[in-house]
């Protein structure tokens, strides 16, 4: 059977915009669902109690969509696009999407507040983004060993403590490692992005 890809040659850049658009549809999704999530505290701030964990990992995520974003555009140097590639970013981007939705969700009728909310469905939560950590690392193999290279050895060092991180927090009972961990990751996920991602274009 013949592959239309060589029979329809198109630049590499072409096929990149062409999967640029479908990422920047489904991380809108995720983007939307937060933002509107926020506007509840505005909107009915006697109805939406603030939790501090649950507002903590809504910047946090805001934070990560907004970078995933930004150094997806590495994914340009790609000469070649195969539908698992395709289809791994993809998923990888409705990862977003579903901690969106994890975060704020369609109803809050059987539950007292966001922290009763949060509290009852952090495993969830906390499984889903192990598992977005974790596409992380297979994301940036994708863009090339030159890439992950550039990067250093921190960034499999820092992987690493984030996924056991949020595996643990699956477990342990209490407000206080879960306020610890998102404080730290928010942190140190800012300063991530400004070290190395500073510039488009350079890993430095």
């Amino acid at each position: 059977m013949t592959d239309p890809a060589t029979t329809h040659p198109l630049l590499h850049a072409d096929v990149f915009t062409h999967v640029r658009i479908i990422i920047g549809m489904v991380l809108g999704l995720s983007l939307a669902r937060l933002i509107n999530g926020v506007m509840q505290f505005v909107q009915h701030p006697e109805l939406s109690r603030i939790y501090p964990v649950h507002l903590g990992w809504v910047i946090f995520l805001l934070i990560s969509i907004i970078h995933f974003w930004w150094f997806e555009f590495y994914l340009s140097t790609l000469a070649v696009w195969h539908f698992a590639g395709y289809l791994f970013v993809i998923v990888y981007a409705m990862l977003f999407v579903a901690l969106a939705a994890l975060l704020f969700p369609d109803r809050m009728n059987e539950y007292d507040g966001f922290q009763d909310y949060f509290e009852k469905r952090k495993r969830w939560f906390y499984g889903a983004l192990a598992l977005c950590f974790l596409f992380d690392i297979a994301d940036t193999l994708i863009k090339g060993p030159a890439y992950f290279a550039a990067l250093g050895p921190e960034y499999l060092i820092q992987r690493g403590v984030l996924i056991a991180a949020a595996l643990a927090a699956m477990f342990i009972p209490g407000m206080r490692y879960q306020l610890l961990f998102v404080t730290a990751a928010t942190i140190y996920e800012a300063s991530w992005i400004f070290r190395t991602y500073g510039v488009l274009g350079s890993q430095t």
